[in-house]
């Protein structure tokens, strides 16, 4: 019987893609964790073994496709895509809710607890964090590969100096950023 993990990163910040992973291990890989409590080296090390060692789909939505579908159906679209591109006995996706897809096993906490949860953790996280680095080298002015979009102090400072760019999204609300009117 195959388990399918599931995991999402990047549900949070508020710029860059949300990101989810689906991974099916096909032998097991010393040093799985939920992918917050590893270093970024140690995230970096285990990618290629996860994705050598597994079969696995990663589904990116850009922060224009948050905005424009909303959080949940976006996650919704991206569980059923990971059903659609992997065969699996059983889906577990870490959180508590299925967001309306029946198939889907949900369990909080899955990330620290199951190791093709974990996986799909560090492939969300990894790719998430890549994408936010290269961002950072278009737009420089953000901090990008400091934050990873969340939004820290310097992060929403550098937004009141220079408005939003592409990669923002622009219907989470930000309370440091209420009254601010941004032409970008």
């Amino acid at each position: 019987m195959s388990l399918c993990g599931i995991d999402e990163a990047g549900r949070g910040p508020i710029a860059g893609s949300l990101v989810m992973a689906g991974v099916i291990l096909k032998k097991n890989i010393i040093g799985l964790m939920d992918s917050k409590v590893l270093s970024e080296k140690k995230r970096e090390a285990l990618f290629p073994l996860i994705q050598e060692n597994s079969l696995y789909h990663i589904v990116s939505f850009s922060a224009q496709d948050v905005d424009t579908l909303g959080i949940s159906k976006c996650l919704n679209q991206g569980l059923q895509s990971i059903m659609k591109n992997l065969e699996s006995d059983d889906f577990l996706f870490d959180g508590n809710t299925s967001f309306g897809i029946s198939g889907i096993r949900t369990m909080v906490k899955a990330d620290a607890k199951i190791p093709e949860v974990s996986a799909a953790s560090i492939l969300a996280k990894v790719t998430h964090d890549r994408e936010m680095v290269e961002f950072s080298k278009i737009y420089t002015e953000y901090g990008f590969e400091r934050h990873k979009g969340y939004g820290t102090a310097a992060h929403i400072q550098a937004i009141k100096e220079h408005g939003y760019c592409p990669v923002h999204r622009r219907t989470y609300k930000v309370k440091a950023l209420e009254g601010f009117a941004f032409n970008t």
